[in-house]
């Protein structure tokens, strides 16, 4: 398993994290258990902010909140500078309770309730993404009614597909995401909100995909971008002041992925910012982007305990995890591909390849097919890399099987940012209507 981060093998052969020894943390914290590296999500977040100073342009670095949302890492965003961006009521609420500034979040999404978009003029938040004409309207009813002005992008297709997985493209024309530019409906949601007067447009929004390892993509949606934005100056006279291209990043989960340095994507973006946009207005527009997975993909390590085994000779060996599915949906949604490790045998010889199933009820529950390791035992801890992004976030309780911990680990030392579910927690919610209690056929 390739180590990411501050990760490395110690003495006693146990995967360490920020300096802290895997099987310790299995000891006080249980399995499955989410790691996070501290030093490596805020080493990131710099390489981002240094990339854009560099480039001498105006930026925001906004923190795509989706990737992984608790308020330790809203915390860790705004103490990195980085702004923030949600997509529910949800992810704002974890956001302003985590003490974040409202003023430089960001509310994304296609379908925003009109009691999302209350409660977000309602905390002053920085900007909404505008992503289809219904929600114009509504932004611009709730915010006459309250008396007050809103900042918004619009959310635009350029029509570039970026070399990714179908489910997670989204800067192509058939989109349920955003104004198609190459239809005309970019252009006549300019018009619109610029005649909308509780709202203050800034500029445009343009994101092409995710898990990218090129910087080609950027390049042509930039392009697009800046000619759409020349054909809406010299016909409507409206120029933009803030152009946000989005995120999607790549990181390394495999060694067949190749990312580039963020230096490299920031640079070749803010390059094409200044070369097709000189000359549209007076000065360049201010930059912003979204990585999210790039910022704590591969800072996090799921931790899991070996449970049983199932050898089918001639076919392949099963071993079984006391996770799975529940605390990463990924490789049943996108076929994902991890690497892992013994983290209590790291140094062991490899002595056979084994497929790494979960514990749910479900024949699709795989975490890895074929992986190579040293003879494994009931009991051993298996470290599965790269799972800081889209892995806590799209936990459900399937099979009823309780959420892990999340701790953050920097120094040698451990924090608990998230407490592990309680059997408790799995039923706080439930209610058992009087009816059903007189119906039972077991009085």
């Amino acid at each position: 398993m390739f180590l990411h981060g501050t990760s490395k093998i110690n003495e006693r052969g146990h995967l360490e994290i920020g300096g802290c020894d895997t099987a310790e943390l299995k000891a006080q914290y249980g399995t499955p258990l989410y790691i996070v590296d501290e030093q490596a999500v805020r080493d990131r977040a710099r390489e981002y902010i240094e990339a854009f100073k560099a480039s001498e342009l105006n930026f925001q670095v906004a923190y795509a909140s989706k990737a992984f949302c608790v308020m330790a890492m809203c915390r860790l965003a705004e103490e990195e500078g980085m702004s923030l961006d949600v997509v529910s009521d949800g992810e704002l609420f974890t956001a302003l309770q985590a003490g974040f500034p409202a003023e430089r979040i960001h509310f994304h999404g296609n379908n925003k309730t009109p009691e999302e978009i209350e409660m977000a003029i309602d905390a002053k938040i920085g900007c909404f993404v505008v992503d289809n004409e219904v929600e114009l309207h509504l932004l611009q009813a709730i915010a006459a009614e309250k008396q007050v002005h809103v900042k918004i992008l619009l959310r635009v297709t350029p029509g570039v597909e970026a070399h990714t997985h179908e489910y997670i493209s989204t800067g192509q024309t058939d989109s349920k995401f955003g104004f198609d530019i190459g239809n005309g409906s970019a252009f006549t949601a300019i018009k619109l909100a610029s005649e909308q007067a509780n709202l203050q447009l800034l500029g445009l929004h343009s994101h092409i995909g995710s898990q990218i390892f090129e910087v080609e993509g950027f390049q042509m949606a930039v392009q697009r971008v800046a000619e759409f934005a020349s054909s809406v100056k010299e016909q409507l006279g409206v120029t933009f002041t803030v152009v946000n291209l989005g995120g999607g990043f790549g990181i390394r989960y495999t060694e067949g992925d190749t990312p580039l340095k963020v230096s490299q994507y920031v640079k070749a973006i803010t390059d094409a910012v200044k070369n097709h946009f000189a000359g549209i207005s007076d000065n360049l527009p201010e930059i912003w982007v979204e990585p999210g997975r790039s910022i704590v993909g591969d800072a996090g390590t799921t931790l899991y305990t070996v449970g049983t085994s199932k050898n089918i000779p001639g076919v392949r060996k099963y071993v079984a995890v006391d996770g799975g599915m529940t605390d990463n949906p990924r490789p049943a949604l996108y076929e994902s591909k991890y690497e892992a490790v013994l983290a209590n045998r790291a140094n062991d010889k490899v002595e056979e390849t084994v497929s790494i199933a979960g514990k749910c009820c479900e024949s699709g529950d795989m975490l890895i097919w074929d992986l190579d390791l040293p003879k494994v035992e009931s009991g051993d801890l298996l470290a599965v890399s790269c799972t800081g992004a889209y892995n806590y976030s799209m936990a459900s309780n399937y099979n009823r099987i309780r959420k892990p911990a999340v701790v953050f680990v920097k120094d040698g030392s451990s924090e608990l940012v998230v407490r592990r579910e309680s059997l408790n927690d799995i039923v706080r919610l439930d209610v058992v209507p009087e009816r059903v209690t007189k119906e039972s056929v077991f009085k």
